[in-house]
């Protein structure tokens, strides 16, 4: 069997070649570098470490931990050992923590100290977790990362095949609890051959930030596994990425790529104030998935930076992008075609392929595919069909192939009688210069009809006299006279998962 083990590709090809070539720098002020050498080396340490903590193959550690230069040792050290870890989100409750660590059941917890406190309460009673590991300060009571390490001999990778359990993802949790992603070895290789090298181009001069962290898909493709692709560098930044922590990391690394999602980019549009900021002539190009990108937030980003943002759709189960706009060939307003390697189709309520001009679910066919649902066999079923993979997004299909993104499956909602997509309205009053972000839900009136209701958050201040009727008629003017919202709510800010995905389902309720 010709060894399939994902490092062999990320890792080991770079061992020697790139031996003192900085892989990986912290974006935090006296932050750390991580050489391909150094990295190779560390990692290889790890299947001697799983063995002192008494972990064995095909056995799962979940990783709670902050972007860092421990990152990429902990994920490529595990997949060297045949170990399964589990990415977890840093951003959630410790109710949700209790559930994901009971669902997976996971050995060992790797776990920033910062993040100690939050994920404490989950311990108490979990009857799978033999060993917590802290990563990073004061290990307390819990073993030291850096200490197990050092105390373990380098140990050579174990052989996988290609369609072997590598890691997990937990998807969202954007519509209810999150789900346990299987991702496979080869699908890391697969996300750098199609959307890192045919559609971003990154080269081995790049040096890549990405806002969105590493437990993220989106961001394990920025900021690992392309740049390692590659053999570039990757900007990592533990703290939070507000528009200022992003100039600030930005002016200081000058970065030639930045990854960011579609909040992000609205509040820095806002922040920048018409002026580029330092450091900023470096970026050659960003990217944005996690939402669809709106049109407005895009032509602000040109109009600043004098490069476009490509937007792309990805997901959790497919790994990264899958369908996006390209360099010099993007219009904003639409998420693109499908990137190389994959293959797209939008279907109706019956299957049938739907025509130019309708609206259907998109299902997408690419060698990235998730495995499966962890214990959620039904859900396994309905989400992967064959080749094809459910994305539950709508979307319209335009006569010169671009698609145009509607909302998610369940955010749809028909109004006199014609579906209604939540997204086109929240991108018609985007355009208000009051208005930073919005988000439409369906609202029964009095007779129990399903109309649009608006929530907004303002750029600045308190809402002015008759901004309500403003918007209302921005609507009809720009998308449709029955498509105006019929409430609209000003409020401090969206529900959001971590990854920025507004939970819709939160304000229907």
């Amino acid at each position: 069997m010709e060894n399939g083990n994902a490092a062999l590709y990320f890792v080991e090809r770079h061992r020697k070649a790139l031996k003192d070539k900085p892989a990986f720098i912290e974006g935090i002020e006296g932050g750390r570098v991580l050489t391909y050498g150094d990295l190779a080396e560390k990692s290889d340490r790890m299947t001697a470490m799983y063995d002192r903590l008494g972990v064995r193959r095909e056995e799962r550690v979940a990783v709670l931990v902050l972007d860092s230069a421990d990152y990429p040792v902990i994920f490529w050290g595990s997949l060297k050992a045949g170990v399964v870890p589990i990415l977890l989100n840093t951003l959630l409750a410790s109710d949700i923590y209790n559930f994901i660590l009971r669902d997976c059941r996971a050995r060992v917890l790797f776990v920033s100290e910062a993040l100690l406190p939050v994920v404490t309460p989950a311990l108490a009673d979990n009857p799978y977790i033999d060993k917590v590991v802290v990563v990073g300060g004061n290990s307390g009571e819990h073993l030291d990362f850096t200490a197990e390490l050092e105390a373990s001999e380098p140990r050579p990778l174990v052989e996988a095949s290609a369609d072997e359990t590598a890691f997990w993802l937990y998807s969202s949790g954007s519509t209810g609890r999150p789900k346990g992603v299987r991702h496979v070895h080869s699908a890391l290789q697969a996300t750098a051959d199609t959307y890192g090298n045919q559609v971003l181009g990154i080269k081995g001069e790049d040096t890549i930030f990405s806002a969105a962290k590493l437990f993220f898909a989106y961001g394990l493709g920025n900021g690992m596994t392309f740049p390692m692709a590659a053999g570039a560098t990757a900007i990592l930044y533990p703290l939070r990425p507000t528009p200022e922590a992003m100039f600030e990391v930005i002016a200081r690394t000058r970065p030639t790529i930045f990854c960011g999602v579609p909040t992000l980019y609205a509040a820095m549009v806002h922040a920048m104030h018409g002026k580029r900021p330092e450091g900023a002539e470096s970026i050659r190009r960003s990217i944005s998935a996690g939402e669809a990108l709106p049109e407005e937030v895009g032509k602000g980003w040109k109009a600043v930076m004098g490069t476009d943002i490509l937007d792309g759709v990805g997901s959790t189960e497919m790994l990264h992008i899958f369908l996006s706009n390209a360099p010099g060939d993007v219009e904003y307003g639409t998420s693109g075609t499908a990137v190389p390697g994959y293959r797209i189709r939008l279907v109706d309520e019956n299957g049938d392929e739907v025509p130019p001009g309708g609206i259907g679910e998109l299902l997408v066919d690419g060698p990235s595919a998730a495995d499966a649902y962890w214990n959620q066999r039904d859900k396994t079923r309905a989400t992967f069909e064959g080749r094809w993979t459910r994305t539950g997004d709508k979307y319209e299909k335009r006569a010169d192939g671009r698609l145009i993104y509607c909302g998610r499956t369940d955010d749809m909602f028909k109004v006199s009688g014609i579906w209604l997509s939540p997204f086109e309205v929240e991108q018609a009053m985007l355009a208000h210069p009051a208005v930073l972000e919005s988000a439409v839900v369906a609202r029964r009136d009095e007779e129990g009809l399903e109309k649009p209701a608006a929530f907004v958050v303002l750029k600045d201040g308190e809402p002015t006299e008759g901004l309500a009727e403003e918007l209302k008629e921005l609507v009809k003017a720009k998308i449709g006279m029955w498509k105006y919202p019929r409430w609209v709510e000003v409020v401090d800010e969206l529900p959001k998962t971590a990854t920025g995905k507004i939970q819709r389902f939160k304000l229907r309720d």
